[in-house]
């Protein structure tokens, strides 16, 4: 993992606009219809190649695919994976509850059949197992041969995959004796696409908004110690799976829900760091843009809290149409490097994805892109405060 050393680099957190034509593919797919493969397959190519270029073109160092082969960032895995069938019922975040005027405003925003729905996911009926890796490995491949293709106008790229707590969490379990059994069978299935992507080269991006967001959704009614030991079922199940895989080569990605919402039910990252910070990772990334956990990055200024990893802050929202000044985003960036010590420690990044799930995004294609330049741009200024 590349560290910044004469500027602070710039990446984000994974899922990038699809272009309409290919939403309507995942949605069809997701609803159960029958779709052709191969205009599949020429879709995704066509979507990454033009995602690629518009990251390189707004100035990212640390890039991706997009996502936009997958569904959504973590219900894809029921084409790769058994077991999964039918359709379940995910809890609506308390906060969203607790304010129904936010719920109704949400349910407006996302007023459309042309979406993936994540809270009517695909459940666990059988025993899980991963039973191909041609996807994922043919995923890899595409990303390399089209990175291939840029002339090297980028310093790394990343492939993503979701923690197996975010998955037990949301699509829920009906086949087995327990949480933790469903949790550990699916880390055991995870292993294939962990290992694929970094036998492929790619820094391995672990999506783990579980170890926050299901404090106010699925343990919502919940002692907090009762969420934390879910927690640290998930941290071992995880670190189980990256047996093998360098640390270095490892970030994680931590968020407490991509919507727009109060949010004041979220649990505080000081609660959850003790056994976050125990997975194998070499970068963390967190959302610190967003204006409840703007203020946690005085957590960094204890050399403890850190430890040896890198930071990755979210300094973008990924739920406003707010274009960030460059000069805000720069600010952010220098605060939070100074509670870390050291700005070469610190890659500047977003709270979230833009499209976590195919179609529902609330962010417009067009300011996405005015967001992601700033950051460049805000990580250009503070690289010159702070790195002369």
């Amino acid at each position: 993992m590349q560290h910044s050393t004469d500027r602070i680099l710039t990446t984000h957190a994974g899922s990038l606009p699809r272009p309409k034509s290919l939403i309507a593919l995942h949605t069809a797919k997701y609803a159960g219809q029958t779709v052709s493969e191969a205009e599949m397959t020429q879709a995704v190519e066509e979507a990454t190649r033009a995602i690629i270029a518009k990251q390189i073109e707004a100035g990212l160092d640390i890039v991706n695919n997009g996502e936009v082969g997958r569904e959504s960032f973590f219900t894809y895995v029921q084409h790769r994976m058994t077991g999964f069938g039918g359709s379940g019922s995910r809890p609506i975040m308390a906060d969203l509850s607790r304010y129904p005027g936010s719920l109704e405003r949400r349910r407006q925003a996302m007023n459309t059949t042309e979406r993936v729905d994540l809270l009517q996911a695909p459940k666990a009926i059988d025993r899980v197992t991963y039973v191909n890796a041609s996807p994922i490995e043919q995923e890899c491949r595409q990303l390399q041969q089209l990175l291939a293709e840029t002339a090297g106008e980028f310093s790394q790229a990343f492939v993503s995959a979701p923690s197996p707590g975010i998955i037990a969490a949301a699509m829920q379990n009906e086949y087995y004796d327990d949480l933790e059994s469903y949790i550990k069978a699916l880390a055991e299935a995870l292993r294939t696409e962990y290992a694929a992507i970094a036998a492929a080269g790619f820094l391995l991006q672990i999506d783990a908004p579980d170890l926050a967001l299901e404090r106010h959704t699925l343990f919502q009614d919940k002692p907090l110690a009762e969420f934390l030991e879910f927690v640290r079922m998930v941290v071992t199940a995880i670190n189980k799976a990256l047996t093998g895989i360098p640390r270095e080569q490892v970030r994680l990605h931590v968020c407490w829900g991509n919507y727009e919402g109060p949010h004041d039910c979220d649990v505080p990252l000081e609660d959850i760091w003790p056994d976050v910070s125990q997975i194998k990772a070499g970068a963390v990334m967190l959302s610190m843009a967003n204006p409840r956990h703007a203020h946690e990055y005085r957590l960094f200024e204890d050399p403890a809290f850190l430890g040896d990893r890198l930071l990755i802050p979210g300094v973008i929202d990924t739920t406003t149409n707010y274009v960030e000044h460059p000069q805000t985003v720069a600010d952010r960036l220098e605060r939070v490097a100074k509670a870390v010590g050291d700005p070469r420690r610190i890659i500047a990044g977003t709270d979230c994805g833009f499209e976590t799930a195919a179609g529902s995004k609330m962010v417009i294609e067009e300011v996405v892109w005015a967001k992601l330049r700033s950051l460049a741009e805000g990580a250009a200024i503070a690289s010159k405060r702070l790195l002369g």
